[in-house]
């Protein structure tokens, strides 16, 4: 097998059937992690270090300082070295001979601590480590025990297991770090749901409840400290072996199956031999061998090391003893683990859209049993935030680095149950910390294609896709060759933008040239992002306006129904009203539902709600755009009153890997009607919503802007000062009641004050 670079060889390595469990028709797999160049941790360096410097926080020639006494130090010194790197590797006095001849090899500088501190070995290596940050400025910590890019790097280990046997049922993996155990199991489980996952650890390990004993000879498992990394409620079960039979395992295994491990190794087929015993014939089983034997010369495998501490003394078990919680294992102790209760699991939004849904979602994470967290830039602009009693990160959401720091310094692995955003401008970056943490989520090229409407032209023109004539428009000059392509009139707008900001009509091609030179010279949108610089010009469909929720999970997308839009007269197009659902014929909505579920399926669309906008015309529905995100516009609350259904509830449980919850309690009937500004000027006072509120059939009257507060004649959606809320069995009598309140609504306008 031919590789250009080192580091291309890592992975790949050998799945190997054991000769356990043959009598009984149970099959048993060793991955033999300990074949990559070094060791397992191989992965976890090239994924951390290739992902920082993606992103820039590793720039090239910095110095990388970790802290590891074992693979974890082999691992940075492959990658860090074949990058062009300096490598600091701080350790303890337990690393072996073997590992620190290799890194000294590799030219790293190796920092030996001289004692344990307040947590062991551990805290003290953490202790120099920072030292060292200190001392050299620049200087990149792959943090492999908080770094969620350590369990990342184990995706490809979990599709090398599916596509070498397609199915199977258990996971064995001893535990450190966490990474490779939680890491490989939730990316399994997209496939394979049903996967068992067995966690190995040692006597004298804080990690599943034991007590920590700091003095145990064990290395490459069981930790002093909760590594963040450990995401617990994946584990079905746990095992404890102490000293004495780790090591007399890996000789077992050296001499049963021909494999040199290390004591890591060696627990895991030992566990592996008692799973074949008890399994029903046809299981599959697979187990991660992760650290060869050669680091282990004189200790695991040297008789003078075994008599130095008196190994043999220790009680050694030859069955695990099945233990209650709370029980202390001083011998191979297994149970099945459920774990802690108080764990506490946030649901954390990126930014939100400034409309109702926003705060309303936050509020429904604790139906949930989630605590609200939003990540964002600029708590003010969130009117009613306060209220939701949701916890509030700071930080730069317009940056995934610092996304990425801000929840990887908060939040440990397994309090986080899920993240999503109701903001257009957010998706692409959800997608990618969803894939990050190993959360559901749609793929982030699909909502970048999404959010970009030229690419996304681009897309379904080659799937087929009814859509507009259009033309991608990067410079002004380009504007008369893009109208004779549409004809006119034509629609101008940015390629990147949202609520119909920067949408026009236009009539004559001066007129598109002059909004496109004016679109093209925005750099940052109304959150402070860099803009695509991109202009679309698209064929003018004259037809109605209606918008298509759907919800995509596990394969399959449904519609949960279509919206009547009513916008206002050119050349703005910003919605004043929606019906739900769509009076149409069901062969009609049938033809929008189908055109729509392509569109998606084109654009790689996999998971949750979205909110596709199509024109209808003579020839057919025809897609505008397809939001990859839950309806504005306060539609969910339309289709809760129509329906039953909470659509927003559904998006935040397919965030936390829930099923959806689609089926309608009710058939009714809702609609809403925006509060629009008939001139410019300041708005004085709004009057007549007691009366509004009071109509039959009106569910809400919310006024969002407050007096003094400068308005315009609607050109987008933040143009909209509040809306009306109606519902009723008969849609007849929803027009009715929002015609009634919106005419007893009096918006008093003053002039602007002079400058």
């Amino acid at each position: 097998m031919l590789f250009d670079t080192v580091t291309d060889a890592i992975g790949r390595t050998p799945l190997i059937r054991l000769r356990l469990g043959e009598a009984r028709g149970v099959e048993v797999y060793a991955k033999l992690e300990l074949q990559n160049l070094f060791a397992m941790k191989d992965r976890v360096a090239r994924n951390i270090l290739f992902e920082a410097r993606r992103l820039g926080v590793l720039a090239p020639g910095a110095p990388v300082i970790e802290s590891s006494s074992g693979t974890m130090a082999l691992g940075v010194a492959l990658v860090g070295r074949a990058l062009g790197h300096e490598v600091h590797i701080v350790t303890d006095p337990r690393i072996d001979p073997v590992t620190l001849a290799k890194l000294r090899a590799l030219g790293c500088q190796v920092h030996v601590v001289e004692a344990m501190t307040s947590h062991g070995w551990q805290s003290a290596r953490l202790e120099r480590l920072a030292e060292l940050m200190r001392e050299l400025p620049g200087a990149f910590w792959p943090q492999q025990y908080t770094n969620p890019d350590n369990p990342g790097a184990y995706r490809g280990l979990a599709a090398e297991l599916i596509q070498d046997l397609g199915e199977f049922h258990t996971l064995v993996g001893a535990v450190g770090s966490g990474g490779s155990l939680c890491g490989t199991a939730r990316a399994v489980k997209e496939t394979l749901p049903g996967l068992r996952v067995v966690g190995v650890d040692c006597v004298g390990s804080a990690l599943f409840g034991q007590p920590d004993v700091p003095q145990r000879l064990q290395s490459g498992l069981g930790n002093s400290l909760l590594p963040a990394n450990l995401d617990r409620p994946l584990v079905d079960e746990v095992h404890w072996l102490n000293d004495h039979e780790a090591f007399a395992s890996a000789w077992d295994l050296a001499r049963e199956q021909q494999i040199f491990g290390g004591n890591t190794s060696g627990s895991v087929y030992r566990v592996l031999g008692d799973l074949a015993e008890r399994a029903e014939p046809g299981t599959r089983i697979v187990g991660i061998l992760p650290d060869r034997g050669d680091r282990y010369a004189d200790t695991v495998y040297d008789e003078a090391h075994w008599a130095a501490h008196s190994l043999t003394e220790v009680p050694r078990a030859t069955r695990p003893a099945a233990v209650p919680a709370g029980r202390v294992a001083r011998t191979w102790s297994r149970s099945d683990y459920e774990a802690p209760a108080d764990i506490l699991r946030h649901l954390l939004f990126v930014e939100s859209n400034t409309t109702g849904t926003g705060m309303l979602a936050l509020d429904l994470a604790r139906d949930l049993n989630c605590v609200p967290v939003l990540l964002t830039g600029d708590p003010d602009r969130y009117r009613g935030l306060e209220a939701t009693g949701a916890e509030v990160v700071r930080c730069d959401t317009n940056s995934v680095p610092a996304l990425r720091t801000a929840i990887q310094e908060r939040f440990r692995r397994e309090e986080i149950a899920g993240i999503t955003t109701t903001s257009d401008f957010y998706v692409p970056a959800v997608a990618g910390l969803s894939r990050w943490l190993g959360l559901p989520g749609n793929p982030q090229e699909a909502m970048a294609v999404c959010r970009d409407k030229s690419a996304l032209r681009g897309t379904l023109r080659a799937a087929g896709v009814r859509q507009p004539r259009y033309a991608v428009v990067r410079d002004p000059s380009q504007v008369a060759g893009a109208v004779a392509r549409t004809g006119l009139p034509c629609v101008v707008k940015p390629a990147d933008d949202s609520g119909s900001t920067g949408v026009l009509l236009c009539t004559d091609e001066a007129t598109a040239a002059a909004h496109a030179t004016r679109i093209l010279a925005v750099t940052t949108n109304a959150r402070g992002m860099p803009t695509a610089r991109t202009v679309l010009v698209e064929e003018f469909l004259d037809g109605p306006e209606y918008s298509v929720e759907m919800f995509t999970w596990d394969g399959r997308t449904e519609c949960v129904g279509i919206t009547a839009k009513s916008v206002t007269g050119s050349p703005y197009f910003v919605e004043h009203r929606h019906l739900f659902p769509a009076p149409l014929p069901a062969g009609t909505a049938q033809r929008i539902t189908e055109t729509v579920a392509a569109a998606l399926e084109a654009a790689g669309v996999r998971l949750g709600a979205t909110h596709t906008e199509v024109k209808l015309t003579p020839e057919g529905p025809a897609v505008v755009e397809i939001n990859p995100r839950l309806a504005g516009g306060m539609i969910p609350e339309l289709v809760r009153l129509a329906t039953g259904v909470r659509l927003l509830e559904q998006q935040l449980r397919v965030a936390v890997g829930l099923p959806p919850e689609l089926k309608a309690v009710h058939e009714g009937h809702a609609g809403i009607q925006f509060l629009l500004a008939d001139t410019d000027g300041v708005l004085e006072s709004v009057e007549g919503t007691g009366a509004a509120a009071r109509t039959e059939g009106i569910e809400a009257v919310t006024v969002t802007a407050a007096p003094g507060t400068p308005v315009r004649r609607p050109r987008s959606a933040a143009d909209r000062l509040g809306h009306l809320i109606a519902s009723h069995p008969e849609p007849q009598r929803v027009t009715e009641a929002l015609d009634a309140a919106h005419s007893l609504v009096r918006l008093s306008v003053g002039p602007a004050p002079r400058s």
